[in-house]
């Protein structure tokens, strides 16, 4: 389950949130990794890491042009995000050695064989169809949580949201908070939801063709939660979308993120500063 590894660190931006005036911040997403961040905004990707040596190192460059007809047909346009977050974690690791992703190194891995085994474990049980998509979409949590266990992930995911989230307020990032409303914590709930969902139609189908219905129904379910977090994220004021978004608050609060050290939070500055240099833009 890498896309959903992927959904939660990255905070996807879709032409329609480009700000409307050249003076109002550009719209920010990130990731955060064992050594450092990912900061990107609509056009542009920057990474900045901290070496073993202590020294901080930075990488940058423009991204992709993802086709117009994807970013226009709901549903297309969250996949394509997350597909262009997947491609982009390489190409930060050829320009950038030194770069360790989040789901680098042998737990990473463990977890995410033995979810994949539990989770078919449980579908072929004698469990009734309902709690074992719901058990086994947790499941594949796994390997995201088992990573943000990791101290200094941690750390810089909450360095990443106190940078980008200083630079959209205006204020010093020391003042700003570990959690951010964009997170793609947030994804969480609703992708679990549509898989699940997703997942009980396909048990239907005849054995042969599940294994390809499932794979669909991963897709969709992508699709799926991205226009449900992009209509929370019109709709902040909403009854219905506070509910939404509480189980990612939870989520950055308790295990996604903590207070980021000195180090860290000078690590998330420097890869801020380099999309901003190639936006054209600076911070306050």
């Amino acid at each position: 389950m890498r896309e959903i590894y992927t959904a939660v660190m990255a905070e996807p931006n879709d032409p329609a949130d480009r700000p409307a005036e050249s003076e109002a911040p550009v719209r920010l997403g990130g990731m955060a990794m064992r050594n450092g961040i990912l900061v990107q905004s609509l056009d542009h990707w920057a990474a900045a890491v901290r070496t073993d040596g202590g020294e901080i190192r930075v990488a940058s460059g423009r991204k992709p042009e993802l086709p117009a007809w994807a970013l226009a047909v709901p549903g297309m346009r969250g996949v394509a995000r997350v597909a262009e977050a997947v491609y982009l974690l390489p190409l930060v690791k050829r320009r950038l050695p030194e770069a360790r992703l989040p789901i680098e190194g042998p737990t990473a891995a463990g977890a995410m064989a033995a979810s994949v085994v539990l989770g078919r474990a449980l579908r072929s049980s004698r469990l009734r169809p309902l709690p074992a998509e719901l058990l086994g979409a947790g499941i594949s949590l796994a390997p995201a949580l088992i990573s943000l266990r990791g101290s200094r992930l941690a750390g810089y995911h909450g360095a990443e949201h106190k940078a980008i989230g200083a630079y959209e307020q205006g204020t010093e990032d020391v003042d700003a908070t570990k959690e951010h409303e964009r997170c793609g914590s947030h994804l969480v709930g609703p992708l679990l939801a549509a898989t699940a969902a997703g997942n009980l139609a396909v048990n239907r189908l005849p054995a042969a063709r599940r294994g390809p219905a499932r794979l669909a129904v991963g897709v969709a379910a992508i699709g799926v939660a991205t226009e449900t977090f992009g209509w929370m994220q019109r709709h902040r004021g909403n009854i219905f979308s506070r509910i939404l978004s509480r189980p990612g608050y939870e989520l950055q609060r308790v295990a996604g993120t903590r207070e980021p050290s000195a180090d860290e939070l000078a690590v998330a500055r420097a890869a801020l500063d380099a999309v901003l240099d190639l936006e054209g833009r600076s911070r306050p």
